[in-house]
């Protein structure tokens, strides 16, 4: 069922070679330093690695989100970091592709994909995060502009970014709360525009977060995306394929990662006269490792096809983002473990992968979330 084709095959080998050129020299002092080196994202694009679901017209290549994935595993077999940075590097472009006007699609698309524009989104707010019906960023019309006002939390590409796109109360009137709400593209050039760099994360040290605050930041009407009242709704559409590549394909990448350097570890050390390897409670974890991660993938790649089919199965989605995000919290932290003492130093490279994981079952929806959301599916199909 999940074949790939001579052009995914070509695709995924790529961004491999990318990876291991591009990444490996660099993944863990730039981690300890945390430091975002734009550099790599701009040789990412050159190669046609970043949004190649968009439309060939407005600079991408045409393909699907199935083969964006491939490229983000890849990447995160590396590091995860880095590879969450290259989905940055294109996200929120999804919604301007679903729900932009031609104008915006031809000012943002192309120069995204050609790695001459950053792009963000900005939704999280310091008590809203779940609930992001919650938000209390204002959108107040002043004749033919939006005046902004609030602040956002966690937010990628930050200190970076050319624009956010930005989730903001526009009808407070409205009396559900999911009718309050609109998606606008802000410039970060924009006076009354801040950002600060958040220090000391856990993991994906790599990618650029902070905090940003608008201060009355004034934006022409023609940046609201797509219909006034609609942002809650147009955001749980963009989540459909962000927990994909920006969630499942970075799980898996960094399953695959940690697993491989496991793998390498047992067959080089001994203990009681032999290599690890021969163990059977060894081989026992080696064997649960690998099936989780296949079961894992397979999930993420059937819900990823099934998307670029048009058909859009929320909870699948859902179970593909817990599930991958959750066994990669748990390769990883067998991978430490068959290290020994040895896993919990820099020098053998596994630590990270545990760090990396762990972030992933917080954002694009907590694994809590996710389960919420299979269960009300599934209450409403059955």
């Amino acid at each position: 069922m999940f074949e790939l084709t001579k052009e995914q095959r070509d695709i995924r080998k790529a961004a491999r070679e990318f990876a291991e050129k591009e990444f490996k020299d660099v993944a863990r002092e730039l981690d300890e330093k945390e430091q975002y080196d734009d550099r790599l994202r701009k040789k990412a694009a050159e190669l046609g690695f970043i949004g190649v679901f968009i439309d060939e017209e407005y600079g991408g290549q045409g393909l699907g989100n199935f083969e964006q994935c491939l490229i983000i595993e890849e990447f995160a077999r590396i590091d995860g970091g880095i590879a969450q940075s290259m989905v940055g590097a294109y996200f929120g472009t999804k919604l301007i592709q679903l729900f932009g006007t031609e104008e915006q699609k031809q000012k943002y698309l192309p120069p995204v994909c050609a790695g001459q524009m950053l792009g963000g989104m900005a939704s999280t707010e310091p008590d809203a995060g779940s609930d992001v019906a919650a938000i209390s960023t204002t959108a107040i019309k002043d004749g033919d502009e939006y005046v902004i006002s609030g602040n956002k939390m966690f937010i990628t590409n930050a200190n970076h970014a050319d624009y956010l796109i930005v989730l903001c109360v526009t009808n407070p009137e409205k009396p559900r709360k999911h009718d309050r709400l609109s998606t606008i593209i802000v410039e970060t050039n924009r006076p009354g525009y801040e950002a600060n760099k958040l220090h000391g994360k856990l993991s994906i040290r790599f990618s650029d977060t902070g905090e940003v605050a608008f201060k009355e930041v004034r934006v022409p009407r023609e940046n609201l995306l797509g219909t006034e009242g609609k942002g809650f709704y147009q955001l749980m559409d963009f989540f459909n394929y962000a927990r994909l590549d920006g969630g499942g394909a970075l799980a898996v990448g960094t399953a695959q990662g940690a697993f491989e350097k496991a793998l390498r570890h047992v067959k080089k050390r001994k203990a009681f006269g032999s290599a690890l390897a021969g163990h059977q409670i060894v081989q026992a974890k080696i064997a649960e490792m690998a099936t989780l991660l296949e079961a894992g993938r397979s999930l993420l790649y059937r819900a990823a096809i099934k998307l670029d089919k048009g058909e859009i199965d929320p909870a699948l989605i859902a179970m593909a983002k817990w599930y991958t995000c959750e066994i990669a919290v748990k390769v990883a932290d067998e991978a430490i473990q068959l290290h020994g003492g040895y896993g919990i130093l820099k020098k053998y490279d596994v630590e990270h992968y545990w760090r990396d994981a762990k972030v992933f079952e917080i954002f694009e929806g907590t694994k809590e979330i996710e389960k919420i959301l299979i269960a009300k599916q599934l209450l409403k199909t059955y």
